[in-house]
């Protein structure tokens, strides 16, 4: 039976920051995200990253993302990678970084397979895989960077990473997650209505927080920025996917009660984990 994750988990394990704490000492964060089309991905994902604390967060994008991207969140630094699609790893691989975040809206092509490979090849750090980058990599082998794997999918993306139906994993949730955990030496956050945290060791965990509000594009774009700045703090790959999924539920069931399941966004619920924070913080 996979063990529910709790608020009082998550709160134990959250880092603290220290009084002497500056910038550095919060984690450097790349994300690799966005594409003339799907822009907004790499916004809500980099926001995602700031608001749960990470010191220092690039996005490396094409200049159309930065552009859309900078007024909104000016705290970023930002690597303009080309006009539309973000294709050489060599000025991100030269950027120094805790952790990679790679894949929201990046577009599905062979070049986001061959710059995914790239950028995970030999880093020493730990990465998250969501969207898009996992989507590259349906079909082989995964990277296996030096401080741990942290996968993102939704049942779809499973399927494809799986090599099997959407409907075997829907009718097989913590037995697909597991068993994918365990083969590919990574944490895996399947996402979905109770999402599921399995790791290597076969722990599994089950996150009850969250509601149907966050039945919309750009949801996961927001966790995958939350989980890789826990990543980037210095949390090991299992409790920064469990501490992520259950925050960003936890304020998505905030937002529920302030704007209705109906209205809310994925962008609406930073101001509920803010709230979060502001009420837990010690």
């Amino acid at each position: 039976m996979p063990k529910e994750i709790t608020g009082e988990f998550v709160w134990s394990a959250f880092p603290q920051r220290p009084k002497e704490a500056h910038k550095g000492s919060q984690g450097r964060l790349t994300i690799v995200a966005g594409s003339r089309k799907y822009r907004g991905a790499a916004a809500l994902c980099t926001e995602g990253a700031l608001r749960c604390g990470a010191g220092m967060v690039t996005l490396a994008a094409p200049e159309a993302v930065i552009l859309g991207v900078l007024p909104r969140l000016p705290e970023t630094i930002f690597l303009s990678c080309g006009p539309d699609q973000v294709t050489d790893p060599a000025p991100i691989r030269a950027v120094a970084a805790d952790t990679l975040c790679i894949g929201p809206g990046l577009g599905n092509t062979p070049a986001t397979r061959d710059l995914t490979l790239a950028l995970t090849k030999d880093f020493g750090g730990s990465v998250l895989l969501d969207a898009d980058g996992l989507n590259a990599l349906a079909g082989l082998p995964l990277p296996r960077p030096g401080k741990g794997m942290v996968i993102t999918p939704h049942p779809g993306e499973m399927a494809r990473l799986a090599e099997i139906s959407v409907q075997e994993v829907e009718e097989n949730r913590e037995a697909i997650a597991s068993g994918f955990a365990r083969a590919n030496d990574c944490v895996v956050v399947l996402k979905g209505h109770r999402t599921l945290v399995a790791d290597p060791e076969g722990n599994v965990w089950v996150n009850t927080t969250g509601n149907a509000g966050l039945a919309r594009g750009g949801s996961g774009d927001v966790l995958s920025g939350m989980i890789a700045a826990l990543l980037t703090q210095g949390l090991d790959a299992s409790l920064a996917a469990c501490c992520g999924v259950w925050l960003h539920g936890a304020a998505a069931d905030r937002c529920a009660a302030r704007l209705g399941q109906t209205g809310m966004l994925p962008h609406d619920i930073l101001a509920d984990l803010c709230a979060l924070f502001g009420a837990n913080d010690r």
